[in-house]
């Protein structure tokens, strides 16, 4: 088990470092941030000496050495726009992507799971038509829209819930946080609901097929035959063997939830690190936006180390083959 972890450590470290590098010369090399940078009253001077201090005038192998080096230091330079070190104006923001993803994930996995298990094992019962269906229309309606629908019925037309805005935060080992607070909780609901519509359609639709794919092999019938209680099957057999292609799928989307939740902040005004990264965009302030890109590879990296390991966990075939 040491050697597989081993192994795919090294793997990922080398898959991190050739990201760094496309996210280098696509960032850095492609366009001139000298010509982006300088007022309209610079001379070829001012323009030489501005290159300087970025340090464009070393060679590409030394400034990548330097970028890198910045990297491992936490150092991911000054924000053109705020004037600020972008490592803070990323951890400010952090927080509230973190907890937003999170909690949507969390409830798709809660929701989605039972009731794909559930809409398996009843086979072509009505209640799991039901099911199919509004996981298959959930799991087709954009996200925008979807968004749009929740705003108007929950907070135009009940006012339950605030449309826009994090609310008021708790402080947790220096952490402010949405979840601890009602205020906050008011304001996160939409903005998670939105988000986790589409896992609970996913995980039940991923459920549903690997329990029927499951629940009617040979070893389950004799599990029955045997007078087992069908939780006890569902515990003990079932759940292991449908739990693989669920922890990919969870941990890419993980990922996917944190990195590209933009629409979901922007709709909602949820100040998060998506938000960020399209303002950002917005105003060419590309040191945010490397270092956006490079703690979502680093992030999807860790992501698929987590995962080959829980599988290794689950399944002990696959450190034996790897």
């Amino acid at each position: 088990m040491i050697i597989f972890i081993a192994r795919r450590l090294s793997q990922s470290v080398l898959l991190a470092l050739i990201m760094s590098l496309i996210v280098f010369f696509g960032m850095f090399v492609v366009g001139d941030p000298v010509e982006m940078l300088a007022d309209q009253d610079f001379n070829e001077q001012d323009k030489l000496d501005l290159a300087i201090e970025l340090g464009l005038d070393k060679p590409l192998p030394q400034q990548y050495a330097i970028f890198l080096g910045n990297i491992l230091h936490g150092d991911f330079g000054v924000s053109f726009v705020h004037g600020r070190p972008v490592s803070d104006l990323i951890l400010e923001r952090l927080p509230a992507t973190l907890e937003v993803a999170l909690l949507a994930m969390l409830i798709g996995l809660i929701v989605g799971i039972p009731l794909g298990v559930y809409s398996g094992i009843r086979g072509n019962s009505r209640m799991s038509r039901v099911i199919s269906f509004f996981t298959t229309v959930g799991y087709s309606i954009p996200n925008f829209w979807q968004a749009l629908i929740l705003i108007l019925i929950f907070s135009v037309s009940l006012r339950l819930f605030p449309s826009s805005g994090r609310g008021s935060t708790t402080e947790l080992f220096g952490i402010d946080l949405s979840l601890f607070s009602l205020d906050g909780l008011k304001h996160i609901a939409l903005p998670a609901i939105n988000l986790a519509i589409y896992k609970i359609c996913m995980q039940a639709r991923l459920a549903k097929s690997g329990t029927q794919e499951v629940f009617f092999q040979e070893y389950m019938t004799f599990a029955r035959a045997k007078g087992i209680s069908k939780r006890k099957i569902i515990k003990r057999h079932l759940l292991p063997n449908i739990l693989i292609p669920i922890v990919t799928i969870t941990g890419l989307e993980v990922g996917g939830l944190i990195a590209f939740s933009t629409v979901t902040e922007t709709i909602f005004a949820w100040p998060g690190i998506g938000k960020l990264l399209l303002d950002s965009i917005h105003m060419i302030d590309r040191p945010v936006v490397v270092a956006y890109l490079i703690l979502i590879t680093l992030m999807f990296v860790f992501i698929n180390f987590v995962v080959d390991v829980l599988y290794a966990f689950l399944d002990p075939r696959i450190r034996h083959h790897n």
